[in-house]
């Protein structure tokens, strides 16, 4: 069982190394990287390749890792009580199981868990998951019931590097950085997902993305999705090469920018550029 890419994401051999040693050494494998460089992508393309079933788990700044158990319905049980309902007597009733809990009781195939934005959560958050994931069990206590993989799912974490997460948890995983793609693989990437794209409007696109993602002070660098949006609409518009290639200061902020630049500071640094250039250019 081993993972290779598929023909809808385009995977560097470092990150197919990365995947096959978590499944390998079935530890959850963390994956870091910039938003928008395709890492929740890449456990659903993981699940496809491998026939796994996908079980998603997106993080909120509010959920607790006791979700990812299970939830106890006390007040539904109250209620029922109030109304005379039989089903109060038995207490599994108002026992709602949560992700982990789905992926553990899956005796058909190893299922395939995203746990994902990790780094959303409460700092104690990934603490709370240490035995769950090491053991790959818990204890229900209203039911004195114990939950234990009947085969042990792989785990995939990602993680927007918003906050540091605990070292008795990096210890648990397999750990893997996504790079920001090369020019070279973004070309690959752009291929995959606007087959026959001219060849021109993409080298002079790459080039303009590139310029923008390094110019200093940007706040909010652009990032792969945000790419493939803005090739989107300048197919859709029909923006030429020779547009892009253009070195007219009165057109130093990229065409159709609100697909690159999300912030208004960001926007205001390339007014900025652009209004020093042409004042340079009138005092030549």
């Amino acid at each position: 069982m081993r993972f290779e890419g598929t023909d809808n994401y385009v995977v560097t051999d470092d990150l197919k190394v990365a995947v096959n040693a978590a499944v390998v050494l079935e530890r959850p494998l963390l994956i870091k990287g910039e938003p928008g460089t395709g890492k929740t992508v890449l456990a659903k393309e993981v699940a496809q390749a491998l026939g796994k079933n996908l079980i998603e788990w997106h993080i909120k700044s509010t959920t607790t890792a006791q979700q990812g158990l299970y939830e106890y319905d006390a007040v539904r049980r109250l209620r029922d009580s109030q109304l005379g309902d039989e089903r109060v007597h038995d207490i599994s009733n108002y026992i709602m199981p949560g992700k982990l809990w789905e992926a553990f009781g899956d005796e058909v195939e190893t299922p395939l868990l995203l746990i994902d934005e990790i780094d959303k959560a409460d700092i104690e958050f990934p603490n709370d998951l240490l035995l769950e994931l090491d053991r790959m069990e818990f204890h229900v206590y209203e039911t004195k019931q114990i939950v234990k993989a009947v085969k042990r799912p792989i785990v995939i974490i990602t993680s927007n590097n918003e906050k540091e997460l605990p070292d008795a948890f990096l210890r648990r995983c397999f750990f893997h950085y996504i790079s920001f793609p090369d020019v070279e693989t973004m070309r690959d990437i752009v291929e995959v997902h606007y087959p026959g794209i001219q060849d021109e409007l993409v080298r002079e696109a790459l080039s303009l993305f590139y310029d923008v993602r390094d110019v200093p002070g940007v706040k909010k660098r652009p990032s792969t999705s945000e790419l493939l949006d803005w090739l989107k609409l300048l197919l859709a518009e029909d923006v030429s090469p020779e547009v892009l290639r253009s070195q007219d200061p009165n057109v130093a902020i990229p065409p159709l920018y609100g697909a690159l630049l999300k912030n208004e500071q960001d926007v205001q640094l390339f007014e900025r550029l652009a209004f020093m250039s042409r004042r340079e250019q009138r005092g030549a």
